[in-house]
C-alpha cells in the first residue's frame, strides 16, 4: 500500500498577520468547539496537523472563500460529518481558505480537512487574496495555506508537525465493519469511471458512520449493478444500486432518484434494516436475499473490494 504524501515542513510558512477582534464567544462553543489545550509554544497559533489531500468537489466554485474561527478552538476533521476522524484544532480567529461548502454546513479546508460551519463565519470582501498574504508563496505547501493568519497582532511563524495518516483496512466479508477509507481515498478508486464527479465520497462515508455499512462494501455492489455508473438505470435514474429493479421489467420497475447521492443513502438505509438488521451480516448472506438469481455475486462483490483495495 503506498503511504499518503507527506508534509513539506523543511521550510515553515512566514504569514502575514492581521489583528482580529478578541470578542468574547457566546453559548455556540460546544460539539465541534471544544476548549481543546493549545500544544504551541506560539502565542495565537493552535497546533495543527493535516492531511496534504485534494478531494474532488461537487461544484466548481470561483475560488476559495476567507472564513475566521469564531469559537474558542475548533476541531479539523478528515471528513464532512461529526464522527470523523478529529486531526487538528485551530484557534478563534484563525482566518481559514475554504474551498466548498457542503450539504449539510461542513466547510471544507484548501487542502482538505473539514471544519463544521456553524463556528466560522466568512470575511467581507475587503479581505486581501491568498496572494497578498502569503509573504513567500513558492516555499509554501498548498496545506500551508489553510490557515491563512493566526489570530495575533504581531508576525508570527506556522510550523505544521507532520500527521501520519492511517492506511485503510483491507476488506472484509463483514459488512458492519470500519473501511478506513476516506474521502480522497474513494476519489481515487473512482478515477476514471462514471461515477466520478457526483460529491458520492461524502455519502458513501456517512452511511459507514451512520449505519456501519463498509464502504469497500457499498462501492463494490454500486460499480457492480451500475456497470461503473455507465448502466441506464443508472444514468436516467440515478439508481446506482439496482434497487427494485427486478428480472423482466428492470428499467420501468427500478427506482428513480433525485441524485446519485440520493441512491446511496436508501442503500444504506435499506442494508442497515432489512439486512443487518434481520442477521444477513456478510457478503455471502446479504448475496442469497440481494441478488438471488447470480450465485457468483459474492465472489464478483468481494473480487471488487480487493481490487479498489490494491489500487489504492
Amino acid at each position: 500500500m503506498a503511504g499518503p504524501a507527506s508534509y513539506v515542513n523543511a521550510v515553515p510558512a512566514t504569514l502575514s498577520v492581521k489583528p482580529v477582534s478578541n470578542a468574547q464567544p457566546s453559548a455556540q462553543l460546544r460539539a465541534e468547539a471544544g476548549r481543546a489545550a493549545d500544544s504551541s509554544n506560539t502565542p495565537g497559533i493552535a497546533a495543527v496537523g493535516m492531511p496534504k489531500t485534494a478531494l474532488l468537489s461537487k461544484k466548481p466554485a470561483a475560488g476559495p472563500v476567507t472564513y475566521r474561527v469564531t469559537a474558542y478552538y475548533l476541531n479539523v476533521r478528515a471528513n464532512g460529518y461529526s464522527t470523523s476522524k478529529i486531526i487538528g484544532t485551530v484557534k478563534q480567529g484563525t482566518e481559514l481558505r475554504i474551498e466548498k461548502v457542503t450539504d449539510k454546513g461542513w466547510l471544507r479546508l484548501e487542502g482538505g480537512g473539514y471544519v463544521h460551519g456553524g463556528y466560522a463565519e466568512p470575511v467581507g470582501p475587503a479581505a486581501p487574496a491568498s496572494a497578498d498574504v502569503l509573504k513567500h508563496p513558492a516555499k509554501v505547501a498548498k496545506t500551508d495555506a489553510m490557515v491563512v493568519k493566526p489570530a495575533t497582532a504581531q508576525n508570527a511563524v506556522l510550523r505544521l508537525a507532520p500527521a501520519k495518516q492511517a492506511e485503510p483496512n483491507q476488506p472484509k466479508s463483514l459488512v458492519k465493519s470500519v473501511s478506513g477509507l476516506t474521502e480522497a481515498h474513494i476519489a481515487e478508486i473512482f478515477e476514471d469511471t462514471a461515477l466520478e464527479g457526483h460529491g458520492l465520497e461524502e455519502e458513501i462515508l456517512a452511511i459507514e458512520a451512520e449505519y456501519g455499512i463498509n464502504a469497500y462494501f457499498t462501492i463494490a455492489v454500486m460499480k457492480l449493478e451500475s456497470g461503473n455508473g455507465k448502466s441506464k438505470i443508472a444514468k436516467s435514474k440515478n439508481n446506482l444500486f439496482g434497487l427494485n429493479a427486478i428480472d423482466g421489467d428492470r428499467y420501468n420497475k427500478a427506482l428513480k432518484f433525485e441524485t446519485k447521492r440520493a441512491s446511496v443513502r436508501k442503500f444504506g438505509q435499506l442494508i442497515s434494516k432489512s439486512y443487518i438488521g434481520k442477521g444477513y451480516t456478510t457478503i455471502e448472506k446479504i448475496a442469497r436475499k440481494y441478488c438471488p438469481a447470480n450465485p457468483k455475486w459474492p465472489s464478483l462483490v468481494t473480487k471488487i473490494m480487493k481490487a479498489d483495495y490494491r489500487k489504492l
